[in-house]
């Protein structure tokens, strides 16, 4: 019977090899029994100081960004406690293995108080975790309930509005990302930045409702029209597009991101001097970004003037130099005014850039 028990306790491949080798005999048998005890006896569960202070020392390697080294300190205790299983599933969690930090701790969920630090902590990594792991409906309660505690916790907020936009629920969403930025929900403030949030997330027709939400309550809000314009262009809708980014500049016409868009916008119905007007406009006042630059470049080369097109885009690799597009782009027009060396290498560079993923 005591050997049967251990068996059953012990499920590891050397174990299952010494339980088929009792055919030999009872003798043999007899030798397994006795080698399993040991091995039990070499696995026994640490003392209540010993235990405390490995769990101590995880902790702090956990922290100190050190998670496997948690994991394999752990592990190696070989504990059912749930105080280890729990940490256990933290450091998983910073080791980014969200499935294995779910397996530990959905069952650990109600093995402490909800209100103690240890159910807490429990609820909001396994909420991460969950969504982390693309499980968003699983995750959504749990990080619900840990907002409800957590009200200061930007990334808490911004993770549960993200989660919300990614099952469709928009109305809900807003709540925590106003939270996130201290706006007040229900304000125009609030839907713009729901809007933002969605736009980023790829959720362009949910955002286009939180922006008109917004600019019903404040009509010359800084930002939305320049988000329903880049929507706009986004659908090929460019004359929408365009009237949404004249609309921003009527607001603000010191926008740079505005005018840019403006002037691509005009690029792609090849409106070519518009378009240069317009990201001309956008570098005077922000000299640094690379995007009108890359523009411009297209657009002198497109009036045949490859020499003002070169210009453009060697300012546009010194100040973005991996840019993959912006490289080929300068890689033909020194082809153009043939200077093949530095062609290639422009090509080349490209190509690399292309290769890395970037």
């Amino acid at each position: 019977m005591r050997a049967r028990g251990i068996t059953a306790d012990l499920k590891s491949g050397a174990t299952r090899k010494a339980v088929i080798s009792c055919s030999a005999g009872l003798q043999a048998c007899l030798f397994v029994a006795v080698w399993l005890l040991g091995t039990v006896v070499a696995v026994a569960q640490p003392s209540p100081a010993g235990l405390e202070a490995a769990l101590a020392q995880a902790r702090a390697q956990i922290e100190a960004g050190q998670s496997m080294g948690a994991i394999e300190q752990l592990t190696a205790l070989h504990s059912s406690d749930p105080r280890v299983q729990r940490m256990l599933g933290v450091a998983h969690y910073h080791h980014d293995d969200y499935p294995r930090a779910i397996e530990l701790l959905a069952p650990l969920a109600e093995s402490f108080p909800r209100d103690s630090l240890e159910g807490r902590e429990i609820v909001q990594v396994l909420g991460l975790s969950y969504y982390l792991a693309g499980h968003l409906a699983e995750a959504i309660p749990l990080l619900e309930a840990t907002r409800a505690w957590a009200t200061a916790n930007i990334e808490l907020a911004q993770v549960l509005g993200a989660a919300y936009i990614q099952t469709r629920q928009p109305d809900k969403a807003v709540g925590p990302l106003a939270q996130a930025f201290g706006e007040e929900p229900g304000t125009a403030g609030a839907y713009l930045l729901a809007a933002q949030t969605m736009v980023r997330l790829e959720f362009n027709d949910m955002a286009d409702d939180q922006l008109r939400k917004a600019l019903t309550l404040e009509p010359r809000l800084p930002h939305a029209n320049l988000l329903l314009g880049q929507n706009a262009v986004f659908r090929n809708r460019l004359d929408e597009g365009v009237a949404y980014f004249r609309k921003e500049l009527a607001i603000n016409p010191a926008n740079a991101m505005a005018l840019y868009r403006l002037g691509e916008a005009y690029s792609r119905q090849q409106d070519w001097d518009r378009a240069i007007t317009a990201l001309q406009q956008s570098l005077w006042i922000n000299p640094f970004f690379s995007g009108p630059y890359i523009v411009l470049g297209r657009a002198y080369l497109a009036k045949g003037q490859p020499s003002t097109a070169e210009g453009m885009l060697r300012r546009a690799v010194e100040y973005d130099p991996n840019n993959k597009a912006a490289r080929y782009l300068y890689g033909q027009v020194l082809q153009r005014l043939g200077h093949s060396d530095e062609a290639k290498t422009q090509f080349d560079a490209a190509a690399r850039l292309q290769d890395s993923g970037r």
